[in-house]
């Protein structure tokens, strides 16, 4: 049997492309083909066979996709909703979308092919995402590494210095190296650091743990 899929995209052009493609597929029938959530939300009571898959753009007017997705999953709890975006470089908003209820999530410049793969795919229990989604968001739970692991461990005398309240000659002295040299260290820290002043680095030092 055909599985019943419906499609939310409020740009003409696409929601067309999306349509023309995905529902002369014979593994799809096609119900509600709306451009907004708001207005699926309110057509859905009228469906004979509520959608059994849900595709969504994210970038809606009214509630977004990512908004649609708890509000879709509420009234219809079997149906599985895949996102689609124009742009990735957010992959906060993927871990949104996915703790909201989302299964699948696509870029708008994925084939349609490999979107109609991806729907079946999830379809039969499974997740699908584009290639380069899903490398963000496994980049989004890699751990983020400390800036400070980055010094020189002679910055990080330095660095240590001037957390003591030493001025920049009494570090040139305790350290045995010039003034400009100090200077120069203490531009290389607050480059690594990406920190711009004494009292953000200061700041830092009390955020330390322990501190």
């Amino acid at each position: 049997m055909p599985l019943h899929l419906a499609i939310i995209e409020d740009l003409p052009a696409v929601r067309r492309g999306l349509e023309t493609y995905l529902c002369t597929q014979p593994e799809f029938q096609c119900g509600l083909v709306v451009g907004s959530v708001e207005e699926f939300l309110d057509r859905i009571g009228d469906e004979a066979t509520p959608p059994r898959l849900v595709l969504s753009d994210i970038g809606l007017p009214g509630r977004s996709g990512i908004e649609g997705v708890s509000l879709i999953k509420q009234r219809l709890p079997q149906a599985d909703v895949v996102l689609l975006t124009a742009v990735m470089g957010d992959p906060a908003r993927v871990f949104q979308a996915l703790c909201a209820g989302a299964v699948g999530f696509f870029l708008k410049t994925t084939p349609l092919s490999d979107l109609k793969a991806g729907l079946l795919a999830v379809a039969e229990g499974g997740s699908s995402m584009s290639p380069a989604v899903a490398r963000e968001v496994v980049k989004y739970f890699q751990p983020v590494a400390d800036p400070e692991q980055s010094l020189t461990p002679r910055e990080v005398q330095v660095v240590h210095a001037i957390e003591q309240g030493l001025s920049y000659k009494l570090i040139a002295d305790q350290l045995g190296i010039s003034l400009n040299t100090v200077r120069r260290h203490i531009k290389s820290v607050y480059t690594k650091l990406h920190i711009n002043s004494k009292g953000e680095l200061l700041a830092r030092a009390l955020r330390r743990p322990g501190a």
